[in-house]
């Protein structure tokens, strides 16, 4: 009787677990993007520019937490084409990421589907190209993931949101831009900022006395923003998918490939005001503004625009420093964000990655410890699956910087599968970097001056670090990070100074173990595209 009562616990059990499995399936969104050149006037001057369904910017993509996302890219270009989706994790699916070191792009006049899941995230992301010079020619857009409505947020309900993408901008075209690149120029300043993808004229109209959720992200090819509202305030409340310690700023500063969230109060008198994007660390300062509008106004905003920051290093690092991590909210799950303390965890291995501007062949080219990367003819992450020899040697790059006169190569750095590790980027240069990567998200531990030594880590936040995918490294300066390389894949670690990376200033970070189990990655999705030396098994 005993075992039979067993028997029935456990049978109820899993009928219970079933049906909760199948009314559980997390919803599947569907999207269709044809991708064309288009003319569009920008900076009064027709340009062309890459559409996505006829829009300048793309289409927004707009889920929530866990949902499914399809999207079938047509490429009607005249060249390959790849979109990657910026700060989407892509748990287990490495295969998704849309760089040129896992994916074969699409050929023109055909078409691909990316098929991966938003799991565990929320916040604000962005999409863009990651072929040739394509994203200076548009292509991007936001890509917003709202909470499940059982997880709670840190504020109230906001009345309603904003999607900004703001961007640098030049009036030659892309291809005029890579060309330069190849020819071993390096790029000017450049000749605007936009917000979506206008330089002037957008605007945002809300109600007096409500609170709006506006999602920044700088989706530009090289240049670090500040941006501010007209006699408001911004309250933080969310940095590229942790919410954060609700600080209040008159104006944030926003690197290259970076987003946030801010909540604006509409609680001033009843007329328009200047959104306004500066540009920092450029000569000449460039800027541009919107238009943050009250319902019912018909007085136009009035000059002087608020006044930003320009060339001040250390007032952004001090900032940056005051974004902290809100350790007692949830983010995608109920657990508070602060329940993982990555301040005790052991690190198994540091990298110090230091980034230089050399000469290769008599061309400009930017390098990693003395490599500058070249995209190989097949994907790392086919060679990898595959066992495909000659395309890459797992860690045939230093780990720590050299003194040695630049290469060309392809690295890739191998770490087990869950260790944790400890990143330095150091930046020699008088200028900005800023640094992505792939497959994950890492705590910033530290910003300094001058030359990084183990002494600093005396100075490192071990509480509450903001978790993101995109960190600033300030000129002559370094940035500290830690990193729980959870994600099996092929992951890119690049500059998101675009210039910079597509001549060389990237490498790829593997996380591996000898199992092969769909817990941790999937196998090649069916439409696998192949090239190089890739051929469909």
């Amino acid at each position: 009787m005993r075992q039979a009562s067993i028997l029935y616990f456990c049978v109820g059990i899993l009928a219970f677990l079933s049906d909760t499995w199948v009314q559980a399936e997390d919803p599947y969104r569907y999207y269709t993007w044809t991708v064309t050149y288009g003319t569009r006037t920008v900076l009064d001057i027709p340009q062309t520019v890459i559409l996505i369904n006829g829009q300048f910017p793309g289409p927004n993509i707009e889920c929530v937490t866990n949902d499914n996302i399809i999207v079938n890219v047509i490429n009607k270009l005249n060249e390959p084409f790849l979109i990657t989706w910026n700060g989407i994790k892509q748990r287990r699916t490495t295969w998704q990421d849309g760089v040129l070191g896992t994916n074969c792009p699409i050929p023109p006049g055909s078409n691909w589907t990316y098929k991966f899941q938003a799991k565990d995230q929320i916040g604000t992301y962005n999409y863009f190209p990651t072929t040739a010079m394509h994203r200076a020619a548009g292509g991007f857009g936001g890509f917003n993931i709202a909470s499940r409505s059982v997880i709670s947020i840190p504020y109230p309900t906001p009345l309603a949101e904003f999607t900004l993408l703001i961007s640098d901008w030049y009036k030659a075209g892309h291809q005029a831009l890579k060309q330069n690149l190849d020819q071993g120029k390096a790029l000017p300043v450049p000749n605007a900022l936009l917000i979506n993808g206008l330089s002037k004229g957008a605007s945002f109209t809300g109600e007096k006395g409500e609170t709006y959720k506006f999602r920044i992200s700088n989706v530009g090819i090289s240049t670090s923003i500040n941006f501010r509202i007209q006699g408001h305030t911004l309250t933080l409340v969310e940095v590229e998918g942790s919410h954060t310690m609700q600080e209040v700023y008159d104006s944030l500063d926003v690197h290259v490939g970076q987003s946030v969230t801010v909540l604006v109060k509409l609680n001033s008198a009843v007329k328009d005001y200047y959104i306004v994007a500066s540009s920092r660390f450029t000569k000449p300062i460039l800027t541009t503004t919107a238009l943050l509008r009250y319902a019912g106004s018909n007085t136009p905003p009035s000059l002087p625009l608020p006044i930003g920051p320009t060339y001040h290093v250390h007032w952004s690092m001090k900032q940056a420093r005051t974004i902290r991590l809100n350790l007692t909210a949830n983010a995608a799950r109920p657990n508070p964000q602060g329940s993982f303390h990555y301040g005790t965890i052991k690190v198994v291995k540091t990298f110090v990655f230091a980034n230089t501007a050399e000469k290769i062949n008599g061309k400009l080219r930017y390098a990693v410890n003395g490599i500058s990367y070249v995209d190989p003819s097949t994907p790392l992450k086919l060679a990898d699956w595959y066992n495909i020899p000659g395309v890459f040697s797992l860690n045939s790059m230093k780990t720590t910087p050299v003194n040695t006169p630049a290469v060309l190569g392809t690295s890739v750095v191998g770490n087990e599968l869950h260790d944790f590790v400890e990143i330095i980027f150091q930046n020699n240069e008088n200028t900005i970097q800023s640094w992505h990567l792939s497959g994950t998200s890492f705590y910033v531990v530290g910003y300094g001056d001058n030359v990084w030594n183990p002494s600093m880590r005396k100075r490192y936040n071990l509480l509450d670090a903001v978790s993101r995918h995109t960190v600033q490294v300030y000129p002559t300066a370094w940035t500290a990070i830690y990193v729980s390389l959870d994600n099996k894949g092929m992951w890119n670690l690049r500059s998101a100074i675009w210039p910079r990376r597509y001549l060389g200033q990237q490498l790829y970070v593997r996380v591996w173990n000898n199992e092969r189990s769909l817990f941790t990655e999937t196998d090649p999705p069916p439409n696998t595209l192949f090239c190089g030396l890739a051929k469909r098994p």
